[in-house]
């Protein structure tokens, strides 16, 4: 028999009830679970930063995450990022504008990455964008696109 927990997880605003299993991650809850499939599952080792979410504020690699971590906690992901009326975030903006994305897989978490980079003051120079976006891999190389675009989200919230 296997033993399940029930959670009550604040996501996007939205209070989601679930039963999983205890070691059930906040992605695959996330994935599977809720069917929020915009957190990308990519190394599943926490070594790419596709699956980054922010928790209270906070981006973390939700591969890494308990799902039963968060309860009681603000969870967003990249479907919460636009607002209510469907006008996108400056950093998704910002991505579509300066072509940050080639195959697309890594963009919600370089995404999620971006904008805590930028709430916490990591964009000064690119020099430092370039250092707080390293845990976000993209395999097409599109990191100087992703640097401008951080730049010109930072220049739009201005």
């Amino acid at each position: 028999m296997t033993r399940t927990i029930h959670l009550s997880l604040d996501i996007n605003g939205r209070r989601h009830e679930l039963d999983v299993e205890p070691r059930v991650t906040l992605l695959d809850a996330l994935r599977e679970h809720l069917a929020m499939t915009g957190t990308k599952k990519g190394c599943d080792q926490g070594q790419c930063g596709a699956c980054t979410c922010h928790v209270d504020g906070k981006r973390v690699l939700s591969c890494l995450t308990l799902a039963a971590q968060v309860e009681g906690r603000q969870v967003s992901t990249i479907e919460g990022l636009a607002g209510e009326n469907g006008d996108l975030h400056p950093v998704q903006a910002a991505f579509i504008e300066n072509d940050a994305f080639q195959c697309g897989y890594c963009t919600p978490g370089q995404i999620m990455s971006a904008v805590a980079c930028i709430r916490e003051g990591h964009a000064g120079s690119d020099e430092e964008i370039r250092e707080y976006m390293s845990g976000n891999l993209c395999r097409c190389g599109a990191y100087n696109s992703i640097v401008a675009a951080v730049r010109e989200a930072v220049e739009t919230a201005r």
